[in-house]
């Protein structure tokens, strides 16, 4: 007979893990979920292997709010090499083309930043999890076989210089979803005229997430310490599962419109906003998540268990 699958814990909540170099997201991911022996998780945005920084780690219920963090703006410190072209648009890929750069200047970059601000289109990279014809890029760019790319728009917020110095330039870049750093920075190497590539990107914040974050180390000792399967300090590092969309209005129902929500029934609520998303609680805990209808009502999107 079949050993039955092994269930972990109920954990809920957001995890806010400082992903290493070196290892992919879903390797990253798999080994949180092992440290808090979770019955499920789930990462928000995928980082580069050679890329660090924020990953949210969203468990349980958190995983119905997750998406929410995939449409989010997000924030990355990048060095590039000047002067240097690879084929995966970082350190980790084969040099294709060099090129002078000693004659380019920081005043240089800065003309270049307005062309490079605001909306902008990409041609997302070979080297992409992005699909054709439902293989992934990266696999087929590993075949050597290269297809054509739809250029797609992206926004970049802001895009700040932090120094120059001989090849290696350092920015800071504040833009929207579906965004690829790399293909950034290749193309702003190439309005340089000397190419460029990554060789380091962290990611600073995602949302309204930004600042402090955890280890995959300390997680590890916390894990070791922890006597008699006692989670108690590793649950200490979670943050509410509503954390990930706090940044959003909030409704506050009374005991009746929260009972109709909970059934999955449009209500009507005053003073609510007009348009868009919205939290939605009761007088002691988070409900889920809202949606202003045409109607003006307020309709039940995601809801959490009583329990998370």
């Amino acid at each position: 007979m079949a050993r039955r699958k092994r269930k972990g814990r109920p954990v809920n909540g957001v995890l806010l893990l400082d992903k290493p170099a070196g290892i992919s997201s879903n390797k990253a991911l798999q080994e949180v979920k092992y440290i808090f022996r979770a019955a499920k998780a789930g990462h928000t945005g995928s980082l580069d292997p050679l890329a660090t920084g924020m990953l949210p780690v969203c468990f349980g219920e958190a995983t119905k709010i997750s998406a929410f963090l995939l449409e989010a703006d997000k924030r990355y410190r990048v060095k590039c090499k000047l002067g240097v072209v690879t084929d995966t648009g970082d350190a980790e890929g084969e040099v294709i083309r060099t090129a002078d750069y000693k004659h380019i200047s920081l005043d240089d970059v800065q003309k270049q930043i307005p062309a490079f601000t605001g909306v902008i289109e990409q041609i997302p990279p070979m080297y992409s999890a992005l699909k054709h014809e439902g293989q992934r890029l990266y696999k087929l760019a590993r075949e050597g076989i290269e297809v054509e790319r739809k250029p797609r728009r992206v926004t970049i917020h802001e895009l700040i210089i932090h120094s120059l110095n001989g090849d290696e330039l350092d920015l800071e870049v504040a833009c929207s979803k579906g965004t690829y750093v790399r293909t950034l920075v290749e193309d702003l190497g190439e309005a340089l005229g000397c190419g460029a590539h990554v060789i380091d990107l962290r990611r600073l914040s995602v949302g309204p997430f930004e600042g402090d974050m955890v280890t995959l180390d300390e997680l590890k000792v916390l894990l070791e310490a922890a006597e008699d399967r006692d989670y108690t300090a590793l649950d200490a590092l979670l943050l509410p599962v509503d954390s990930a969309i706090a940044d959003w209005p909030d409704i506050h129902l009374d005991p009746d419109a929260a009972f109709y929500m909970c059934q999955g029934q449009p209500i009507q609520v005053p003073q609510a906003p007009t348009q868009g998303w919205v939290r939605l609680y009761d007088q002691t805990r988070f409900l889920g998540v809202g949606e202003i209808q045409d109607d003006g009502k307020v309709a039940p999107r995601r809801m959490i268990r009583a329990s998370a």
